[in-house]
């Protein structure tokens, strides 16, 4: 399949999933005047198979522990419901959340599923993980290699205590990728700062959650910070979403908040260097608005593993595989026949372990 894809800032050529030169014969020529070419977003954190449940809880609370004793005991009949959703379902529910936003490559906090190895449409990032230290006090990350974590999740002196506990342990290093750190106390953000740890924010869960978010003294720090979405059970919505909100809180800059979705996040995990460069798999977006400014709506087509996820049907024909369906009030294609928008609740035979909401939903 040889792709020509025509922005307002650049004009590239995709051949068999790979960025090429755009010169010579193609079968499809797809023209976004009105849109810029960017390389795919990165989503530094969520959990795929929750983001169906919508909000749970009722806010505020001191800590993320708390919060989950509670809604298992206030959403009893809501997590009884939707656990009985097919597992793929739950995934490409998530899944085609980030990909509508333009996001390629995300972050899953959870347990590795087979489904990712099975035409999964987004890229889901593989690295050790564990959920925290009060649900896993005995995890033994491999030395040496990434992992991530939730820490100090919470506003209360047990949450600013874990980044002593971990520091401790000699595990608040530069292998880690912390995420939230919405209650480390000033000790704690020194502690952090020299460590040269990872921090991936995720402040609309946070402001749901507790009412606030990772100290600015810790983001402006010059320290590595990525951005994630967190799952729907907490967070506001799509990783545009997220960006705004962020934007809306003026601590970090424009520029560090464009690398905590691109180069910074790619560079933590380990992924090629961000970018549109020719022989490089095509993980692309075009935006009809500043990628600080834009929705959903605004997103006109997104590539990711070198294939064609995401179009504006009224850019001219679009595939014969996959469906159109309505998002957030506007008409995208998109290259899966099985999702349809909405989450199918008749069958009640989907997965329903044990695991809890995060490690709390099965």
């Amino acid at each position: 399949m040889r792709l020509l894809i025509e922005a307002a800032n650049c004009t590239i050529a995709v051949v068999d999933g790979v960025i090429a030169e755009p010169d010579g014969h193609f079968d499809q020529i797809i023209k976004v005047p009105d849109g810029e070419l960017h390389p795919g977003l990165i989503n530094a954190h969520d959990h795929l198979r929750l983001n169906h449940f919508g909000r749970l809880g009722n806010p505020h609370y001191a800590n993320a522990y708390l919060w989950a004793r509670d809604i298992q005991a206030r959403e009893k009949e809501t997590i009884r419901r939707g656990r009985t959703i097919p597992r793929r379902a739950a995934l490409l529910h998530g899944a085609w959340k980030n990909l509508l936003a333009g996001v390629t490559h995300v972050m899953h906090h959870d347990f590795w599923e087979a489904d990712f190895e099975r035409e999964f449409p987004v890229q889901v990032l593989r690295m050790a993980f564990a959920d925290s230290l009060g649900m896993t006090p005995d995890m033994a990350p491999p030395p040496g290699l990434p992992f991530t974590l939730h820490v100090a999740e919470g506003i209360d002196t047990a949450a600013a205590e874990e980044v002593r506990t971990l520091d401790a342990r000699g595990l608040l290093t530069p292998d880690l990728i912390a995420v939230h750190l919405v209650g480390p106390d000033t000790d704690g953000i020194a502690r952090i700062g020299n460590s040269g740890c990872g921090v991936t924010w995720c402040p609309s869960s946070n402001h749901f959650l507790f009412g606030r978010t990772t100290p600015a003294a810790l983001l402006t720090a010059g320290g590595d910070v990525l951005l994630g979405t967190d799952s729907l059970l907490t967070g506001a919505g799509d990783l545009l979403d997220e960006l705004r909100y962020a934007r809306s809180l003026n601590i970090l800059s424009d520029s560090r908040l464009l690398d905590a979705v691109g180069a910074v996040a790619a560079r933590r995990f380990g992924l090629p260097p961000h970018s549109l460069a020719i022989g490089a798999t095509a993980n692309l977006v075009v935006f009809r608005k500043p990628i600080l400014e834009a929705e959903a709506r605004d997103v006109a087509l997104v590539m990711s593993k070198g294939a064609l996820r995401v179009l504006d049907p009224l850019l001219g024909p679009v595939p014969a595989h996959g469906r159109i369906i309505s998002h957030k009030g506007s008409r995208r294609w998109i290259g899966e026949t099985y999702y349809t928008g909405e989450i199918d609740r008749t069958d009640e035979t989907g997965h329903t372990d044990a695991a809890g909401i995060r490690t709390y939903i099965g």
